[in-house]
């Protein structure tokens, strides 16, 4: 691969890409169609598969063949105006409600924590290394991702050397990129040691446990207790996460995914106090839209709002 091909393949991170390719193959291979591709052929796959696919898919589908015509220096059929009538009539026969990641809440986190201390204080006695590590790894990685506010694939992406710890304060973590970063600048993310579910000293535990000085924080661990030069891929994240949830004996783990750590994060968050501003600034949202999804999931009923305005309205009547 040549460096121009290099710095090309960087724009684009690495599970876009392969998302991407696999779409343009499911055009090709299994739905027969011909590239580059005409606005009809295009708005027929949407039509073959409006009662199969999620409008998201079929939205993702139109992303990864608009790309490949323009990495190839084709117009861009996806735009044309009968592929748009067309995915804007599927959109109206077949309106789907989207799926949300199911928030894990400070006591269903509290009772994982509990379940994985028991876990380790027993593993630790019988001297199995490979249960003890797996679950320090995974107790940091719990409190780290509430805590912090992280999306499943950050976590997967963090880096020793990208992280620092002020002992008893707090530790800074750095991404080089994330979702909203399209520029490539990077964010830095602090999270404080807390009095109890500390994710700083959780962190510095597994770290030391691991002996690891650079490379991923969350690797995997083999049956003899030997922790990979890999992190985590970001797939694997979701079964890991309803694993311990199970163990915990956390009702309905199939619900919860990569995401339940951000969603709990901000549901505890505003359930707290914390304004729209703040948790925009903590978590590292860019729009008010994205915010207001999880804010509306901590309150579906708007009811703390409504009664906190109630409140207000009763304390101005009484000094009537």
């Amino acid at each position: 691969m040549s460096k121009l091909d290099q710095y090309v393949n960087a724009a684009t991170r690495e599970n876009t890409r392969q998302s991407y390719q696999a779409a343009v193959r499911h055009f090709e291979i299994e739905w027969g169609g011909f590239l580059p591709a005409t606005a009809d052929s295009i708005a027929r796959y949407l039509v073959d598969y409006a009662e199969k696919l999620s409008i998201n898919t079929l939205r993702h589908r139109l992303a990864a063949l608009a790309q490949w015509h323009i990495d190839q220096g084709f117009p861009d059929s996806t735009k044309a105006p009968v592929v748009r009538k067309v995915f804007r009539g599927i959109r109206a026969l077949h309106p789907a409600k989207e799926k949300r990641a199911e928030p894990l809440q400070l006591a269903e986190l509290e009772r994982v924590v509990g379940w994985l201390d028991a876990v380790i204080f027993e593993a630790s006695q019988r001297k199995d290394r490979e249960t003890e590590l797996r679950r320090i790894r995974d107790k940091a990685l719990v409190l780290v991702g509430f805590w912090r506010g992280f999306r499943g694939d950050e976590l997967t992406r963090l880096r020793v050397e990208h992280i620092d710890v002020a002992p008893g304060e707090g530790l800074r973590c750095y991404l080089p990129h994330t979702k909203g970063d399209r520029q490539y600048r990077g964010t830095t993310f602090s999270a404080p040691a807390l009095s109890k579910l500390c994710p700083v000293d959780a962190y510095v535990t597994w770290i030391s446990a691991a002996h690891l000085t650079d490379g991923p924080v969350f690797r995997g661990i083999d049956r003899w207790g030997h922790v990979s030069d890999k992190g985590l891929h970001p797939d694997s994240l979701i079964p890991l996460l309803r694993t311990i949830f199970m163990g915990a004996g956390i009702a309905s783990a199939d619900r919860y995914s990569g995401h339940s750590l951000r969603r709990g994060f901000a549901n505890w968050a505003t359930s707290n106090g914390w304004d729209l501003k703040t948790l925009m600034e903590y978590v590292g949202w860019k729009n008010v839209q994205s915010a207001m999804r999880y804010v509306e999931a901590a309150d579906p009923f708007a009811k703390r709002r409504m009664e906190a305005g109630l409140l207000i309205a009763a304390e101005k009547g009484s000094g009537a």
